[in-house]
């Protein structure tokens, strides 16, 4: 690793980002892969949804979570395994990958973003068979609170960072790496993340608490151009105490 890697990592680590756990190892993808007996290193791998393709209907359809989880997000895993053969890189855990690298390093950047990115997703998702937390509580009823004013005012401006991403990306609820008492809502394009030091500007940069996709492909078979129909009922749901099991 070297000396501005070190640094950048570092620094992250005093903020809290890459604190004990890990975003990432929470959400299932962020333990480095382990060498093997023959001394090659084993890649990343596809976690699980964690209910049914069809779970979340009538808000997200059986066919897109199979397209989505199986293709899509499994592309990301396969594509960025690829990349990180023979890279500085290889065997670091997914979230020190991300705060190391840079805008030039396309394949990483593309595929690194788009495993954590999906495995966040899936874990801050559930079906609506599932009665609890439906709502914030606790310290991030708190934080929210005094974040935004209120839960409404914060569901409203993740709804707006989601409707007003030009073309592919993300709307976020993040951390604030500074002060872990004040949380943000922000959007980045494609698959970039609030974890990507070097490339996302320093008022976006923070802990994903809950990332809503904004790709077509996470809503087209169903809603076509309605966006704004696919946040609306993406909204309810959205596991609240796993959204909140990600804090620092």
């Amino acid at each position: 690793m070297d000396k501005r890697t070190f640094i950048k990592i570092s620094g992250l680590a005093g903020a809290g980002l890459v604190a004990t756990p890990l975003v990432s190892s929470l959400i299932g993808c962020g333990a480095a892969p382990e060498p093997t007996p023959s001394g090659d290193i084993t890649g990343f791998t596809l976690p699980e949804l964690g209910f049914p393709h069809e779970a979340l209907e009538p808000a997200v359809d059986r066919q897109t979570m199979k397209i989505h989880h199986g293709r899509h997000h499994a592309g990301y895993v396969k594509k960025l395994n690829a990349a990180l053969e023979g890279h500085a890189l290889q065997g670091r855990p997914l979230e020190d990958l991300l705060a190391s690298i840079q805008a030039d390093d396309t394949a990483l950047r593309n595929n690194g973003g788009g495993h954590f990115n999906h495995a966040l997703f899936w874990t801050i998702l559930q079906p609506p068979t599932q009665s609890e937390d439906r709502a914030p509580s606790g310290v991030l009823a708190e934080r929210i609170s005094s974040s935004f004013g209120s839960v409404e005012t914060c569901m409203e401006a993740l709804a707006t960072a989601a409707a007003k991403r030009f073309g592919s990306g993300w709307a976020w609820l993040v951390q604030d790496p500074q002060r872990r008492d004040r949380l943000f809502v922000t959007s980045t394009p494609n698959q970039d993340n609030p974890l990507m030091a070097g490339i996302v500007p320093a008022e976006s940069q923070g802990r994903p608490l809950l990332g809503i996709d904004v790709w077509e492909h996470a809503y087209y078979l169903n809603y076509q151009n309605r966006r704004g129909a696919y946040v609306s009922a993406l909204m309810d749901r959205i596991h609240w105490g796993a959204v909140a099991g990600l804090m620092a």
